[in-house]
């Protein structure tokens, strides 16, 4: 078997949030920071908070929007100037 094959593990870590609660819990990592937790995500708080970090909220909400909108009717250009019927031969004599 192989020696010192397993990370080290840590009793005390402190996790960091973001809204500053702190959590103690056992890991291989060592301290580290969270963007959200149980004490401050919307789902465990009832609010209706947008956390971004990268600006993914406003660019869903401005794809929302675009998709509500009312779309323009695309108009299409007719030709109605009046075209000769040509032949045949005509057709095949212009590719020419």
């Amino acid at each position: 078997m192989q020696t010192k094959l397993h990370p080290n593990y840590n009793q005390d870590v402190v996790i960091t949030c973001s809204c500053g609660s702190k959590i103690t819990t056992g890991s291989t990592k060592s301290d580290f920071h969270i963007d959200i937790c149980s004490k401050c995500h919307p789902f465990f708080t009832g609010e209706q908070r947008f956390v971004d970090t990268q600006g993914r909220v406003e660019k869903f909400q401005q794809r929302q929007k675009m998709a509500t909108a009312p779309k323009k009717a695309k108009r299409r250009v007719i030709d109605t100037t009046p075209q000769s019927a040509l032949s045949l031969k005509e057709m095949l004599s212009k590719k020419a």
